[in-house]
């Protein structure tokens, strides 16, 4: 072997020692180990006592590092299970990063802390303060669903720090958070509720005003009817008829045909279903008068008993992959669960009896304070905090349009125009992206372990990569670059001639 190998195996058999030497419950003593190993390197981990409907068997992970899983209490009645994974000290950053959950669930996202320790972060991710996709646990158990609102994430953060700063025995260098859906709403929470968490937040699609934005999903079931009532709108009609549709009467707004509805809010003002409605002389291939009724209403605003704004609507372009869930015919599990274990205590509510009531008790429930939707980030810009958000224009689950009607509320909140906004918060839209991921646009941004494969860590491609860059080098993202250029709000891709394919021939504006 050579000297060189002779080096390595030393410095593998040290690290793994050290490891597995290191004392994690002495730190803090309120914790109960639950698992503590080494990964070697391209090491594909088993999950086992992962829940069954996380759909996460084993994760891979390229680099080394020193797995700690405890159990942390929060309360008398809950606890948050804390797993910390620490790359070999030559390959450590400096830097701290948690990752997020998504829906309502308790799923660690292994592939997003793959994806953090490959870039050198000491990195961490938490149950949640429950386990499994489902909300049966917040049934009677305020605690439990405060810790799914914002404490665990907070109790992550302190656990995983106290661990990396005394298993380097070094001071921690920047510390960033990443998550989209529901890891999208806790990151903007721990803005709001715990501004000393993080340098840097990573937001995507966020699961902002979290009540209501439940009762938006619980109404579509009322709107489209069970999947095997007369009206039904079959999934094959929404992919090819309507979305076809939409496409002939938006897709050349704003400037090239080319799939992809770069502006959707366009689309609503001229968008007219009736184009569809079957006539005397056609009666295939086009929609009855109650289905075009269901198309206008998907596409329009949830409105309280007022008349108030509760909730944007989908936007245009997102109709095909929302036959998954949204326009399925069945109700949104996580909205059933929402209702049933936390505002209602109810197992037996019957989502198929929504109406606007249940969005005000929802609002005046507001279990866990979870509804995150705050008019002030001011303590998190004071303490130097940079928050970076994204969202798709195809999201299939959650509208961009209420991210826009946030930023707008938050601008309206801290008295701030775009440009002092700016000056901590970059919002992106990514046009043609689906929900986190996927979709006909440039949606390949860096943003996740999935979404990552590639395309490097640099600040022009990678959105981790530019926050990093914006925490430490001062250098704030203006572009993001997919396929095409992704602007900041409010500004949007202009198409200004030439070949759409080319970055030069979109502008932001």
């Amino acid at each position: 072997m050579s000297a060189v190998g002779l080096q390595w195996t030393a410095a593998a058999t040290s690290f793994r020692e050290s490891c597995l030497g290191f004392n994690a419950t002495s730190l803090l003593t309120n914790s109960t180990l639950r698992l503590h190993e080494h990964v070697p390197t391209n090491a594909t981990v088993p999950l086992h006592g992962m829940d069954s409907t996380c759909s996460r068997a084993a994760q891979l992970f390229s680099v080394e590092a020193c797995r700690i899983a405890l159990t942390v209490p929060t309360t008398n009645r809950s606890s948050v299970i804390v797993e910390v994974f620490l790359p070999r000290h030559d390959s450590w950053t400096g830097r701290y990063l948690a990752t997020g959950n998504g829906g309502i669930d308790g799923c660690i996202k292994y592939e997003d802390i793959a994806y953090g320790l490959s870039h050198g972060f000491a990195t961490t991710g938490s149950n949640n303060g429950h386990n499994g996709t489902g909300g049966k646990d917040f049934f009677n158990n305020e605690d439990i669903i405060i810790d799914f609102s914002w404490r665990a994430l907070h109790t992550a953060a302190n656990t995983g720090k106290t661990l990396t700063k005394a298993f380097y025995s070094k001071d921690l260098g920047k510390s960033y958070y990443m998550g989209c859906s529901g890891g999208g709403r806790q990151g903007i929470q721990a803005a709001d509720l715990a501004p000393q968490d993080y340098d840097g937040i990573l937001v995507g699609c966020p699961a902002l005003n979290f009540n209501y934005m439940s009762a938006w999903r619980a109404s579509f079931y009322t709107v489209t009817g069970t999947a095997n009532s007369s009206d039904f709108i079959a999934l094959e009609t929404w992919q090819g008829l309507i979305h076809s549709e939409v496409l002939a009467q938006c897709d050349a707004l704003d400037g090239v045909e080319d799939g992809i509805l770069t502006n959707p809010s366009l689309c609503l003002g001229v968008f007219r279903p009736e184009a569809l409605l079957c006539t005397a002389d056609t009666v295939t291939s086009c929609l009855t008068a109650a289905q075009v009724n269901t198309v206008r209403r998907v596409f329009s605003p949830l409105h309280g008993v007022d008349g108030e704004l509760l909730y944007p609507p989908l936007a245009p372009g997102a109709e095909t992959l929302a036959t998954q869930r949204l326009l399925s015919g069945t109700p949104f599990s996580y909205s059933v669960d929402w209702f049933r274990f936390a505002v209602y205590a109810d197992p037996s509510w019957d989502p198929s009896t929504f109406s606007i009531v249940d969005a005000a008790a929802a609002k005046t429930r507001n279990p866990g304070n979870a509804a995150t939707w705050p008019s002030s980030l001011s303590a998190f810009r004071d303490a130097g905090g940079k928050l970076l958000v994204f969202h798709g224009g195809a999201d299939q689950q959650i509208t961009h349009f209420v991210t826009e009607t946030w930023y707008d509320y938050l601008a309206v909140g801290m008295a701030s125009r775009a440009a002092d906004l700016d000056a901590w918060m970059r919002f992106f839209f990514v046009p043609g992206m689906n929900h986190c991921s996927g979709g006909a646009g440039a949606w390949q941004i860096g943003q996740s372990g999935a979404a990552a494969a590639g395309i490097g860590f640099t600040s022009e491609y990678n959105v981790l990569a530019a926050l990093v860059e914006w925490v430490e080098g001062g250098t704030a993202p203006g572009e993001i670059v997919g396929t095409k250029v992704h602007c900041r709000y409010p500004l949007r891709s202009v198409y200004v001639g030439g070949d759409a394919g080319a970055l030069e021939s979109w502008e932001c504006r």
